[in-house]
C-alpha cells in the first residue's frame, strides 16, 4: 500500500481536485444541488473559505483556506465526499453497496499547498478556466458552476475574461 505524503499546514490555502470512480460519469452537474448542500454541510462541520471552485460533470477543483488554528483539509473532503455520496438517489455499484462504500468517488484526492500569490492566482486562473480545457464551453463565462461569476460580480475579473478557446488563453492556464 503507498504511501502519501500531505502537507499539514494550519490557515493554509490548499487546491484540492476531488474526482468520481466513473470518470464518463455527470453526476455533479446532475444532482449540483445535491453537491451544494454537501458543501454547506461540510462548511457547517468544519469551517473553511472558499476562493474559488469549479464543478465539471465528473470532477470538482475547489482552493480552500483553513482556519489559522487548523490543517485538517481531509476530514473537510471526507464529509463533502461522504455527504454528496449519502443523498445520491443511487446508492453505487453493488459491490461495493455490499461493503457499505458508496462507489461515487475515487477513493484518493489531489491536494497541493498554495506556496505565495502567485501560485494562488494561478491556481484561482486554471480553476475558472478548466470548462473551457475540458471542451464544455468555449468562454470560461459561459459554465455555470464556476466561481467565476463571483470574481466577474466583484470587478476582480472582465466578463470576458480569457477570451475564447481558440485564442491564447489555453496556453497561460497550464496547457
Amino acid at each position: 500500500m503507498s504511501n502519501y505524503l500531505r502537507t499539514w499546514q494550519p490557515g493554509g490555502t490548499f487546491f484540492l481536485t476531488l474526482a468520481l470512480a466513473d470518470r464518463n460519469s455527470a453526476l455533479l452537474t446532475q444532482h449540483i444541488d445535491l453537491l451544494r448542500a454537501a458543501l454547506r454541510q461540510a462548511l457547517r462541520a468544519r469551517p473553511f473559505s472558499v476562493e474559488a471552485m469549479v464543478v465539471l460533470p465528473e470532477h470538482l477543483h475547489l482552493l480552500c483556506t483553513l482556519p489559522s488554528d487548523d490543517a485538517d483539509y481531509a476530514t473537510r473532503v471526507a464529509h463533502l465526499k461522504a455527504s454528496f455520496s449519502r443523498n445520491l438517489p443511487d446508492g453505487g455499484p453493488p459491490a461495493r453497496r455490499s461493503r457499505r462504500e458508496r462507489g461515487v468517488w475515487q477513493r484518493r484526492f489531489w491536494e497541493h499547498t498554495i506556496r505565495d500569490e502567485g501560485d494562488f492566482r494561478n491556481h484561482i486562473d486554471y480553476i475558472h478556466y478548466n470548462p473551457v480545457k475540458h471542451g464544455h464551453v468555449d468562454q470560461v463565462r459561459d459554465w455555470p458552476w464556476s466561481s467565476v461569476h463571483r470574481y466577474v460580480a466583484r470587478g476582480l475579473l472582465a466578463q470576458d475574461w480569457a477570451g475564447t478557446k481558440e485564442g491564447d488563453a489555453r496556453t497561460r492556464f497550464g496547457e
